[in-house]
């Protein structure tokens, strides 16, 4: 089949996906599960072929250990986690058929904006698999047919994800109308390029991967793109913050899952906690965490003295911080680490080097919070707490689609409500524009009560 072929298949399924119940989509999820249970063996089989095959490109150089470990369903949990995800979406309210605005602009027309389903996505990934799971199953709730790309190192398992949820589809009732064809997946490099040409059939592409990968799409489409092509986190530490959030926050915020986009790449330091032994402790935590602390002259000096002088492995890891460090997405037990007089330098060096993702303020000064919330340009600005909750099952979206740093119609991680947009409904008896204006019938402009609502 061809490229072309596939993708107006596609726009055919999301046509025929605008008018299915939430209880059809819901139908579909669980089945989608069910056959997933069912096929477990074949998934792990097929990821199996792949950590093999990827374990050599790590040997050679030429997969990063942090791609490899976010290639892995099979151990621990995921999997599970996979299918509990699935189950979730179900629990979520639908998305569209939403009515966002409704005007009576005359006694006999009526105006109403509703949340409708985008149409067709396309998604282009690295190394997680579970994100076919996902993304598809939260197409599927909002309405959404969805075109998958992932990473080649996942090429089997992704492969096997997508045929298990076409089946899944193909099994529905008769009375269920969502074809097989809402969910497609495609291989190659090639596939990317002549898909990202077809803005007649698509309608958002979603990238999630590296920087190069998010660039790439960007510089080559004229399809709207939803993602983020950095994310350069940072947790600043204010002189009025507490010591044992600090720790906790920093910790977590770099370790928990280094790899992850939402991972604290740059540690901000107000420079009265030099003057104590504040930033010692969160920066023993740190180096007993096993992470590399790049630090700025006056950081590295103090934690020397503070921490290294007496132990030569913390030593080993306080090195001084390099040329782009503070642009850069280390994705690794590594952070950047800079002294700042206050607040406003905290800010000003965010907005300057950070990626508009996630950043973090640890202070319990509620009017230092606020200066610091309202300021940074970032689709997510916390207190005092980790940056890692910057992701849509956190925030109990069920799953994400992925991270938005965006200024247009979705920011953060993005669930069900960035997968829809609106139309304008217009319900009349004949009128006219001509019957309105100066000197002629006035228009009313008056909201009109759900209860009244005619659609």
């Amino acid at each position: 089949m061809s490229v072309q072929q596939l993708a107006r298949d596609a726009r055919l399924a999301s046509v025929s996906l605008q008018s299915v119940t939430n209880e059809q989509k819901n139908e579909a999820l669980l089945r989608i599960k069910q056959v997933l249970e069912e096929r477990k063996d074949d998934i792990f089989q097929a990821n199996e072929k792949d950590k093999q095959l990827a374990e050599e490109q790590v040997k050679l150089g030429k997969l990063s250990g942090s791609l490899f470990k976010r290639l892995d369903i099979c151990n621990g949990d995921k999997f599970e986690t996979i299918l509990s995800g699935v189950s979730d979406i179900t629990k979520l309210p639908d998305p569209t058929k939403k009515v966002t605005m409704a005007t009576k602009v005359d006694s006999d027309l009526s105006l109403y904006r509703v949340t409708v389903p985008v149409g067709v996505l396309l998604t282009i990934f690295e190394a997680r698999p579970e994100v076919v799971v996902n993304i598809s199953c939260l197409a599927l709730k909002s309405g959404n047919a969805v075109i998958l790309k992932g990473g080649k190192e996942a090429t089997h398992t992704n492969a096997m994800l997508a045929l298990v949820i076409q089946d899944a589809l193909a099994s529905l009732p008769e009375s269920n109308p969502i074809p097989k064809t809402a969910v497609q997946i495609v291989e190659t490099r090639e596939d990317i390029s002549a898909l990202l040409d077809l803005d007649r059939y698509i309608d958002m592409v979603v990238p999630r991967g590296s920087n190069s990968l998010v660039k790439y799409i960007q510089n080559n489409t004229r399809i709207p793109v939803l993602g983020h092509a950095d994310g350069i986190c940072s947790v600043y530490l204010d002189k009025e913050g507490d010591i044992t959030k600090a720790a906790r926050i920093a910790v977590d915020a770099k370790t928990n899952y280094p790899a992850a986009c939402n991972a604290a790449e740059t540690l901000l330091v107000h420079q009265d906690l030099l003057k104590s032994d504040f930033f010692s402790k969160v920066g023993q935590a740190l180096l007993d965490a096993q992470v590399t602390l790049k630090c700025d002259t006056s950081s590295q000096s103090y934690l020397t003295e503070k921490l290294g002088n007496s132990n030569e492995a913390y030593k080993s890891k306080i090195q001084p911080v390099e040329d782009g460090d503070y642009d850069t997405e280390f994705l690794d037990h590594i952070i950047a680490v800079k002294v700042v007089q206050d607040v406003n330098e905290a800010v000003e060096h965010i907005n300057d080097h950070g990626s508009k993702h996630t950043d973090s303020i640890v202070t319990e000064n509620a009017t230092t919070a606020d200066f610091f919330m309202t300021r940074v340009d970032a689709a997510g600005c916390y207190w005092n707490t980790s940056t890692r909750f910057a992701d849509g099952f956190r925030y109990g979206f069920g799953a994400e689609v992925g991270v938005s740093t965006n200024k247009t119609h979705a920011r953060g991680p993005v669930g069900l409500e960035g997968l829809v947009i609106y139309k304008y409904r217009a319900y009349g008896n004949g009128n006219i524009a001509a019957d309105y204006g100066s000197g002629k019938k006035p228009f009313l402009h008056d909201a009109i009560a759900p209860s009244d609502y005619h659609l």
